[in-house]
């Protein structure tokens, strides 16, 4: 139950409903055990009116029988009138306790919304600041399993588990209490099978939290699987894999419900387990109690009142394995919130940041070395690179070469595992993390747009809307503009889940576009160009020459422009740089880059 202490800090920001519930609960409990008492009395006023009865004893009463005993008294009520007022008494109580359970539900209930709220931003927080090492190990689903299925499962712990949980003790305490200060013999033979129940109680819950972790786990993979099937639909279709796809789906989903359905039986041995305890505690109550009341008469009254006391309890004794069973699953589920709460990203940025206020776009390797931690690949080795502010880099190889991996480590996305990544000469790991990636318009490879309008996402962060002007100047420096005013809303025009609804060089320019309208100092253009023909990239890049003239400029491609003159080119291999130089000078060398060139020639003539 450790894993639930991470929660105290939500019970302490909402202290006053949790407290104030908690004294309701009390209330509406103390309210609940007038009610035996006052009929308990009621009874042996009755029984004193047989004949051969005998009055009733004043001494040893309880509080409230006392007062009305005393105001009967004192009023002279009639045995009529003091049963009615007593019958009036017990309703008022029972009206009483129902408001005091309505607001009861109003502190506690209410609480525990709040609480999923707050966790639900916190885990969501939290994703947002793991690095990109974290989201290459951990699939999408099991992420959205435990932000949704776990946190409403500890929600459940947070509100009615809980609330039952103070409800079961305040009631028993007040119960035992009374009925240990009528008769102490007959309580504990009442109470003798609840040992019985502590102990299935503590193995059922033993084999529930194993059961749940499975449970959890298992639904994580279902999850993962049912959201790469969505978003891989058309590969699915287009290889004919649909009964392949849903046979997986249906042996996950069976070896799911195999255990679920395990988890269900466990927990139902709670119900007739309760039963059979209640029942038992009831039949010892009327045999020995009706025992007593044979041999002293007086003690019907209270034998009717233990029996209304083991009625009571039936309800929240039976809530128990409901109860545990709730608070069980809620730690397994904690557990699984606090693996991924617990781990801090690597990419984060120092206490004090050194402020940047204008990035000119100096950038520098020194003697960099990386390797991806999830795969064991060397992606640069001993690289160094030196760009000055404002000067346009093509950089070229082949697959697996690391060109992406530069861009990587200018934005921040990976640290190098050794040597040193800089911009305008200060080490980016002491900028401010938010601060550098706002100064990059990083267009990546893998183009993502979200399922909104083409307006929202080419403004996407943006911390004010951009006006019309520079939304059409962007778009038109992107050549998409002409494409967007042919859709029916154009702008507002709502694009499909990563940008389905639009081709691969449509997503490509906007996604170009996004970056343009940010106005940074250094873009970092990543194989972005590869959806396009010929002649939109040359338009494109024409268009790119004007806005970027004063801007750093990183060009990360498998191909040559030969529109476009660079202050120099880089040809990597292996992580290395194999050729460096302008497209004159490369040419003359006749190496890598010039095998390149003739190659796409050729391709291009034919």
């Amino acid at each position: 139950m450790k894993e639930l202490s991470a929660l105290n800090v939500f019970f302490w920001k909402y202290r006053f409903r949790f407290f104030t519930g908690i004294l309701l609960v009390i209330a509406t409990n103390y309210l609940a055990v007038l009610a035996p008492q006052i009929t308990g009395y009621v009874v042996s006023l009755v029984q004193a009116k047989l004949p051969g009865g005998k009055a009733v004893s004043t001494t040893n009463q309880d509080v409230i029988v006392s007062f009305i005993s005393k105001l009967s008294v004192h009023n002279q009520f009639s045995f009529a009138s003091l049963i009615t007022f007593c019958s009036i008494t017990i309703l008022a109580l029972a009206i009483i306790r129902s408001v005091f359970m309505f607001f009861m539900r109003q502190t506690i209930i209410v609480m525990s919304r709040h609480i999923e709220f707050d966790q639900k931003n916190q885990v969501y927080a939290h994703y947002q600041k793991l690095d990109t090492e974290f989201y290459k190990t951990h699939s999408t689903g099991d992420l959205m399993n435990r932000m949704s299925e776990d946190v409403s499962r500890v929600r459940m712990y947070t509100g009615p588990s809980l609330m039952y949980l103070i409800n079961l003790v305040s009631l028993i305490g007040f119960c035992l209490f009374n009925m240990f200060s009528k008769d102490v013999r007959l309580s504990l033979f009442v109470l003798a099978p609840l040992p019985i129940l502590a102990i299935t109680i503590y193995i059922v819950n033993s084999i529930i939290n194993k059961k749940s972790e499975e449970i959890q786990g298992q639904l994580s993979d279902l999850t993962t699987n049912a959201q790469e099937s969505y978003s891989g639909i058309r590969v699915i279709k287009s290889f004919v894999q649909e009964s392949a796809m849903l046979g997986f789906f249906k042996k996950n989903s069976e070896l799911y419900r195999k255990n679920a359905v395990s988890l269900a039986r466990v927990e139902a041995f709670y119900t007739p387990t309760m039963s059979l305890m209640i029942g038992l505690s009831t039949l010892l109550t009327i045999y020995l109690g009706g025992m007593q009341a044979y041999q002293d008469p007086s003690k019907v009254g209270t034998i009717i009142e233990f029996v209304i006391y083991i009625n009571m309890l039936t309800f929240p004794v039976s809530a128990i394995g409901w109860t545990a069973s709730m608070i069980q699953r809620a730690a397994a589920s904690q557990k699984r919130l606090n693996e991924f709460l617990s781990i801090e990203p690597s990419i984060k940025t120092k206490a004090n940041p050194i402020d940047l206020e204008f990035v000119k776009g100096a950038i520098e390797f020194e003697n960099v070395n990386f390797t991806y931690v999830h795969s064991g690949v060397k992606a640069l080795v001993n690289f160094n690179l030196s760009i000055k502010a404002g000067q346009k880099v093509l950089i070229l190889g082949k697959t697996g070469s690391g060109k992406s991996s530069i861009a990587q480590l200018i934005t921040r996305m990976y640290d190098p595992t050794n040597g040193i990544v800089k911009v305008d000469e200060v080490d980016i790991k002491e900028i401010s993390v938010q601060a550098l990636r706002k100064s990059i318009g990083y267009v990546q490879q893998d183009v993502f747009l979200f399922s909104d309008s083409i307006h929202n996402n080419i403004q996407f962060g943006l911390e004010a809307i951009a006006n019309n002007d520079a939304l059409i100047l962007a778009t038109k420096t992107a050549n998409v503009y002409n494409e967007i005013e042919q859709l029916p809303k154009q702008f507002e025009t709502l694009i499909g889940e990563r940008g389905t609804t639009l081709s691969g060089g449509q997503k490509q320019r906007v996604s170009i576009t996004r970056s343009i309208i940010k106005k940074p100092s250094i873009f970092v253009f990543d194989d972005c160009l590869s959806a396009v023909d010929a002649t939109t990239e040359q338009s494109i890049l024409n268009s790119l020459s004007n806005f970027i003239h004063e801007k750093t400029a990183i060009f990360i491609t498998h191909r040559i422009f030969y529109s476009y003159k660079f202050d120099f080119i880089i040809y990597l291999e292996d992580g290395q740089i194999a050729e460096m130089g302008t497209h004159e000078s490369l040419l003359a060398k006749n190496g890598l880059y010039a095998q390149l060139y003739r190659i796409q020639q050729s391709h291009e003539q034919h």
